[in-house]
Order: C-alpha cells, then structure tokens, then sequence
C-alpha cells in the first residue's frame, strides 16, 4: 500500500490471519445459529463461558473471555460489518506489517478493550453491571482502525456503499465522537466501552510500542540480558581462574571482558590489547 493512494472498495486481499479471523467468526455464529434451533442450552453455554463477563473474569477467573468474546457476535449484521470492516481495513495492514505485527496489534486491542470493559463495569458508570456480558469484534477492529488512520490519516477511503471517499484520519475522528456520544446516550450498553477501548488501545500501540512489534521487542530484550548474563559468566571465571593459576605460582592475564591475554602482550602498552584499542 503506499502512501496517499486512494483505497477503494474493491476486494482486498483475502489471506492470512485476516482470513483466520473472519472464517473462525462466522463459523461460530453459524454454529450458534444453527445451535439456537436444535440445541440452545448450547448457546447459553457459549455465551457463559466465551462471552466477556467482568465479573466471570475477575471473581471466577475466566480470564480467556478477555479474547474469546471477539469471536461471538450477537446477530447477522453485528457479525457482517464487523468482518467487513476487519477484512478491508485489516487486509492493507497486514500486508504493509507482516502477519506477526498485524496479530499482535489486533490482540492488544482486543485485550485492551476488554480491559476497559472490565474497569468502566466496576465503577458502575451510567448504570453499568459487571454481570453484563460482551460480544463481539469491534474494539479490535476499532483498534486497528485507530492505528491506521494514525499511520495513514492522509489516505484516502471510499465509504462502501456511498459514493464519495474520506481521508481516514477524518473517519477516526468520527468514529471516536460517535463512540463518546454513544456512551452517554441513556440506552448505551457496555459493549460501548469496548468500542472506545479499542480506539485508546490502537492509539497506544502505534504511539508507545516498538515499530516492529512486542515480539520482537521481546525477543531483543531476552537475547540482551542472556548475552549480558555470559558475559558476567565470562568475567566471573576468568577471576576464578586467574586466582587458582596464582595459588600454583603461575600468573595468567585476562582484560576487563574476561578475554585470555597471551604473555608476550602484558607488556605491551595501551591496556594489552594487541590493537592497543577495547572496543
């Protein structure tokens, strides 16, 4: 995708996890459908296990629902839009990122949403109960939508089915006006702060986290202290070894990174180093 390119409505791309999400989505909602005719104390059961339930979370321990509600939605047009939405957004992202970062990003803000959810449910806010259950894809979606008009806000959008396009940093702007005027309305749900979780998440991922994504950051933390770590180990036996070479009479040399000096170089100036330089 490149940089001030219009993006139309065409079809985008339709792989990667993009594809996995949207498949495992509908797929569920078909199953509650169909489990809702033969089977509906199956769907009561899905709903009381995957569902976001604040106080399952934090009383019960369910801590899976933090993700699993992203996968449940509550009716045909609940689901539709939001895999509509996740596979023209979500396509151009995760070609530009990378499968990886792309993942990352749409479960920190579905994580994050869920988090928020959790946190508006306690303080009881206009009315809110933590007993209340959430469904749905949006704060992700929502979130990744908040990243890319962050990191795209010149680009251009054609609104499927109308006719004219918008810069997307425009569409975000209001998306988030309507999402804050929705949590006030005196009808408003819960599931609205998932909404507006989502948008804070991705706005967050793209302003605070690494540009190449939490794994990798991860990993360089993890290979930066493990490195630190041989190294002491190094210094630490060379200590050793100098000690016991002195106790049988013999002197052995090593400099401050724990590296071996050969005899004929202690003498030579500029630390010993045989270039004279310790990097």
């Amino acid at each position: 995708m490149r940089r001030g390119q219009t993006i139309s409505f065409s079809f985008p791309p339709f792989a990667g996890w993009v594809k996995r999400i949207i498949l495992t989505c509908t797929g569920i909602y078909l199953f509650q459908v169909v489990m809702g005719r033969f089977a509906p104390d199956v769907v009561v059961l899905m709903q009381e296990w995957l569902a976001l339930i604040p106080a399952a979370v934090m009383e019960h321990g369910k801590v899976w629902q933090v993700v699993t509600y992203s996968l449940l939605h509550a009716s045909f047009s609940h689901v539709f839009f939001n895999m509509l939405m996740l596979w023209f957004i979500g396509a151009y992202l995760e070609r530009d990122w990378g499968q990886r970062r792309f993942i990352e990003c749409y479960t920190f803000c579905v994580v994050g949403a869920a988090l928020v959810t959790i946190a508006v449910s306690y303080t009881h806010f206009l009315g809110m109960d933590p007993r209340t259950g959430t469904v749905g894809a949006s704060g992700g979606i929502l979130g990744l939508l908040m990243a890319f008009g962050m990191l795209y806000g010149d680009q251009e959008m054609f609104l499927f089915p109308l006719p004219f396009s918008i810069k997307a940093k425009y569409l975000v702007g209001i998306l988030v006006v309507a999402a804050i005027i929705a949590a006030f309305e005196p009808s408003g749900e819960i599931a609205v702060f998932a909404h507006l979780g989502g948008l804070l998440f991705g706005f967050l991922w793209v302003k605070f986290l690494p540009s190449r994504g939490l794994s990798y950051a991860a990993s360089e933390r993890y290979f930066g202290v493990r490195n630190s770590y041989y190294r002491w180990k190094r210094r630490r036996a060379a200590r050793k070894f100098e000690v016991y070479m002195k106790d049988h009479d013999r002197k052995v040399t090593f400099d401050e990174h724990g590296n071996y000096i050969p005899p004929d170089d202690n003498d030579k100036t500029n630390g010993g180093s045989k270039s004279g330089w310790v990097n």
